[in-house]
């Protein structure tokens, strides 16, 4: 009679995350509770990219170097499947990685990314193409191959995880489609582990195999998981932060409650550090700081306060300020209720007509495209009380 085979024991998903997590905070001092539990949902999700219809990019940011941001990224290497660290790698590069020409797919990890994308980075818009299209499962870059007549389009797979760290901001098609973690210096009363390549990777290595393991022992679970999400995300926040739910109801415990927590509050943050395009930023101060209370307001009064306002690029907006010119061409491109261009009006006041612009015309692109407003509606501006 045969002896039975050994069976290996089962991984508790939520005890191996906590392990996860533990390690980062030995080496990592993250803005909030609800960035260390993003990371390290993250760190899971590049082990699991193919049960899922897109992977959230995970970008560490800080205004200021010596943030802790290039430790951060030190730290996911040791922990993600087939790492690539990636600074100022060329698009043609990253092509022939994840295109598996070389092997399996990688986890990309580029530092400094703002020496790519930033001001004085010059054009980098195949390497930003590629990280926007790598973000949807099936994706790819099309580009010619070959040699002068006999070149051939082909198509190169994008689909991997990607982390970045560096400084300022990125493009807003990366930025919406990331998990954003704002790192900022450590405080003289925040301490941290020294971290010793030779002894620290192969801890972390350890945990990878580990979460390896259990992603194959979760897959066809998550694969058909289709999470509740929180109350208010939806649309892309719901596609980057979907993957990372997924994953904590596959592991339970307390985990569920702290990947929505985290949701909740790292959404919240990106909208609130959104400044939208100049557009929008036009509409909303429009709507915050000039109309209110006001169904009507001549052009030149627009202007006058527009251009009085602190902390607004209006003042100074390329140059010199704001004109009615300008004002009609970056208002046209939204649209009215029935669907006309906003545009500017008759307005009788004084015993004369001049041009403005009414509220009524405005009110459905302030309902699309601005943030909410302020919970304590802010007073009208000295003068600007509507008398018409």
């Amino acid at each position: 009679m045969s002896e039975a085979t050994p069976t290996t024991p089962a991984i508790d998903g939520a005890t191996l995350l906590n392990e996860v997590e533990a390690f980062h905070r030995r080496f990592n001092v993250f803005p909030t509770e609800a960035a260390y539990v993003a990371v390290t949902l993250w760190d899971a999700h590049a082990h699991l990219l193919d049960a899922f219809d897109s992977t959230p990019r995970l970008a560490f940011l800080s205004p200021e170097p010596g943030s802790g941001k290039s430790r951060a990224l030190e730290v996911v290497e040791t922990l993600v499947p087939r790492s690539m660290a990636a600074v100022d790698a060329s698009a043609a590069a990253l092509f022939r990685s994840v295109s598996g020409v070389d092997g399996g797919r990688p986890t990309i990890l580029f530092d400094e990314i703002d020496t790519i994308f930033g001001p004085k980075a010059g054009e980098n818009e195949q390497l930003r193409g590629f990280i926007n299209a790598g973000h949807t499962r099936g994706r790819v870059m099309y580009r010619c191959v070959g040699d002068g007549a006999n070149q051939q389009v082909q198509g190169f797979p994008s689909y991997c995880a990607v982390a970045v760290a560096g400084l300022g901001a990125l493009p807003d098609t990366i930025m919406t489609r990331s998990v954003i973690i704002r790192m900022r210096r450590r405080a003289r009363n925040e301490t941290v582990e020294q971290f010793r390549t030779r002894i620290h990777v192969r801890e972390g290595n350890q945990l990878r195999d580990r979460l390896a393991k259990w992603a194959e022992a979760v897959q066809e679970q998550v694969t058909d998981a289709f999470p509740e999400m929180p109350d208010g995300v939806a649309d892309r926040p719901a596609d980057v932060w979907e993957p990372l739910v997924a994953i904590a109801d596959a592991a339970g415990g307390d985990w569920p409650r702290r990947a929505r927590e985290a949701c909740l509050t790292l959404v919240k943050a990106s909208q609130a550090n959104d400044k939208g395009s100049i557009g929008i930023r036009l509409l909303t101060d429009l709507r915050d700081h000039v109309m209110i209370g006001i169904d009507r307001l001549p052009t030149v009064a627009i202007l006058d306060r527009l251009n009085a306002l602190d902390d607004a690029p209006w003042a100074d907006f390329n140059g010199k300020p704001l004109d009615s010119r300008r004002l009609s061409r970056m208002l046209s491109e939204y649209v009215t209720a029935d669907g006309d261009p906003v545009a500017s009006r008759n307005i009788k006041t004084g015993g004369s007509v001049l041009k403005g612009y009414y509220a009524t015309d405005l009110h459905d692109a302030w309902q699309r495209y601005c943030p909410p407003p302020p919970e304590s509606p802010l007073l009208p501006l000295p003068g600007t009380e509507n008398t018409v």
